[in-house]
């Protein structure tokens, strides 16, 4: 087996399940008509985002992100449409978790997030969305997110770089992740998935505490901020250490 191959065998492992029966759909069916009828006439779109729509996933880790997009002119505070939806999912019985943008449910033993955001006047895809963390707010564009990450012809390396953070169990938030992996392998081939991989992982070990991450739709907001140092050494040492390992099987299993 070649290290390609090898590579390619572990993605097989954690691929996540698309399509109508996979538990993220089904968990996005569930939660559909609750949602329906609480966003009403005020409900702009309800779609998948996260991992799952970016082609991402790690199975068995991965969650399904549901976006709620609601209208400019949907009254209340940002603040006020997190803690009613969060309300919702109480009644629903989806035992509901408190999280920064988004609130985390689990429905049928699948792991979902809602995110509810509110269309920017004026906008179409940008969304104010409430930080729980900060007690605050931000601008994002999660299409934006979807069609970078998506589109960018790394998703493979990405959801390698993914396994390897969760065997490690890093917190390593996946928009930063994923755009860092992006850049790390900016003009590298198209075809050497192994060898990108390592590449990746040396860069991370070389470059993650120096280099500034932006969020594609907000340029304000520095991804690379939601780490602190000691924990981006932590990550950068391990990738290091691994990017120095002479056999795969001591990368990602």
């Amino acid at each position: 087996m070649t290290q390609d191959q090898y590579v390619e065998s572990i993605l097989a492992k954690y691929a996540v399940p698309h399509g109508p029966t996979s538990p993220a759909e089904q968990l996005g069916s569930a939660v559909a008509g609750p949602i329906r009828t609480w966003a009403g006439q005020q409900l702009n779109a309800l779609e998948y985002s996260g991992s799952y729509a970016k082609e991402t996933g790690v199975r068995g880790i991965s969650d399904v992100d549901v976006f709620i997009s609601l209208k400019a002119d949907t009254q209340g505070t940002l603040k006020d449409l997190y803690n009613s939806l969060y309300a919702l999912a109480q009644k629903q019985g989806w035992s509901p978790r408190a999280q920064n943008v988004s609130v985390g449910v689990t429905v049928n033993g699948t792991l979902g997030d809602l995110v509810p955001g509110r269309v920017q006047s004026g906008y179409q895809n940008y969304h104010s969305l409430y930080l729980h963390k900060r007690d605050s707010w931000t601008q994002t564009n999660v299409s934006l997110h979807v069609q970078t990450v998506r589109d960018s012809g790394r998703v493979k390396e990405i959801r390698a770089v993914k396994v390897w953070r969760f065997l490690r169990g890093l917190d390593f938030p996946s928009l930063y992740l994923e755009l860092f992996t992006i850049q790390a392998l900016a003009g590298s081939s198209r075809t050497a998935l192994a060898e990108n991989v390592l590449h990746a992982l040396r860069t991370i070990g070389t470059s993650l505490t120096s280099t500034r991450i932006e969020d594609p739709a907000n340029t304000n907001n520095a991804l690379s901020d939601e780490l602190t140092k000691q924990e981006k050494d932590r990550i950068a040492g391990l990738a290091a250490q691994s990017a120095r390992e002479q056999s795969w099987g001591k990368i990602i299993w």
